[in-house]
């Protein structure tokens, strides 16, 4: 199915997603007690100091991300690499406010943001007629990470200092990342494509430049139904003690309910791959937070334990269909030579929208919404940016020379 440079590109895509992991709210938030007691601050503080750390590099990110269009993929990726295992090896140093505030810029700018796509804007740009298998494949690795991650830090946790831990990633990173980027991307230019069909020819396609993106009107419905995801599942996974205490669920259903999240949102990861080849990710964009949708209801209409179940399996169906859409839509519509810096102000607002989530969510508890009140207002946020995609769906089609 894939050939040897093809394969390559997939297994790089993998393991930086998989290492885009160390920047992600749920590794960080593995070492959230340790923090606050290191420093002893309150939870309120340190989401302040998170959420506002977060806004910082999704700004940040949308000027750097747009220099994989610039410079040497692999030379790219070699930067990133270097700023990642500082990054690390600066968050086992944490001793003051400041110092964390710099410490979290660092890794949700160089984790969550810049590996991760440096990731999906390689592949994206290099496939063609596999794009959705090959992200799927991709996006893997960070699904690998949050099953693997959390058990394996908890038990690190129980028998070494939390610094001693970002000391080895560091030095892992450092090691491991080039190494694998040399072997596997040394030899990728800007203008190597997978070998396509001779009636699929992209060069036909008009090459949208970042500029011509922003004035374009799809772009805004788009981004509206791919920023639900972030902002939402982020704020329930930030508040779901809330969530428990509302609900009466008690503290190990919605960990429970967690398995069934990652499970669906990983067999939905690889489901959707084969049918974007098939019908495109165009036709697919509307149905992919239907499921996301659906939860709001289930978490406004009943209070049952089982629910938190089928709540958070319909995220993480929403989940998966959204790793994949968010990165091949955007090449399908506007094309790849300027897929960098279009990702990298797609990323930034991922990314942005995870931090507004947790503020909205704090922000409305802190007003006196109930969970049902919250989901509500998600599901008119849902309706409305899905009513509107309803309506140009048939005018996302790439434009052709």
């Amino acid at each position: 199915m894939f050939n040897s440079l093809s394969l390559k590109v997939i297994i790089f895509g993998f393991i930086f997603t998989f290492f885009s992991s160390f920047g992600q709210s749920f590794f960080l938030g593995l070492f959230n007690s340790s923090i606050r007691e290191t420093l002893s601050i309150t939870h309120g503080q340190f989401g302040s100091i998170y959420a506002s750390a977060t806004l910082l590099s999704s700004f940040l990110l949308i000027w750097v991300g747009k220099k994989i269009d610039d410079i040497n993929i692999f030379k790219f990726a070699f930067y990133i690499t270097l700023l990642l295992s500082f990054s690390c090896f600066f968050f086992s140093k944490i001793s003051s406010i400041a110092f964390l505030f710099i410490a979290v810029f660092l890794m949700r700018f160089s984790g969550q943001g810049l590996m991760s796509h440096t990731a999906t804007t390689t592949i994206a740009r290099y496939f063609t007629k596999s794009r959705g298998r090959a992200l799927s494949i991709g996006w893997f690795g960070l699904s690998s990470a949050e099953f693997i991650l959390p058990v394996f830090i908890v038990y690190l946790l129980s028998i070494t200092a939390w610094q001693n831990i970002w000391i080895s990633i560091s030095i892992l990173a450092l090691i491991f990342l080039p190494l694998a980027s040399f072997f596997l991307i040394n030899k990728l230019d800007f203008d190597t494509r997978e070998q396509a069909d001779n009636d699929f020819d992209v060069k036909e396609i008009k090459q949208w430049k970042r500029i011509e993106v922003l004035k374009d009107y799809r772009f805004y419905i788009v981004c509206l139904n791919m920023l639900a995801m972030p902002w939402i599942a982020t704020g329930v996974f930030v508040y779901q003690s809330f969530i428990t205490e509302a609900k009466e669920w008690g503290s190990f259903v919605i960990a429970q309910s967690f398995m069934v999240y990652s499970i669906l949102s990983v067999v939905t990861l690889l489901g959707s791959g084969f049918l974007i080849d098939k019908f495109t990710s165009r036709k697919l964009l509307i149905f992919m937070n239907i499921p996301l949708l659906f939860s709001t209801l289930v978490l406004f209409y009943f209070d049952n334990p089982i629910t938190s179940f089928i709540f958070l399996g319909l995220i993480g169906i929403s989940n998966g269909l959204a790793n994949v859409l968010g990165s091949s839509t955007w090449a399908e519509i506007y094309g790849v030579k300027f897929i960098g810096s279009i990702k990298a102000l797609t990323t930034a607002l991922m990314v942005f929208s995870t931090a507004f989530g947790t503020a909205l969510f704090g922000f409305l508890i802190d007003r006196g919404f109930s969970i049902e009140q919250i989901a509500m207002v998600s599901f008119i946020y849902i309706s409305i940016s899905l009513i509107l995609l309803f309506f140009v769906r048939n005018k996302l089609n790439p434009q052709y020379i």
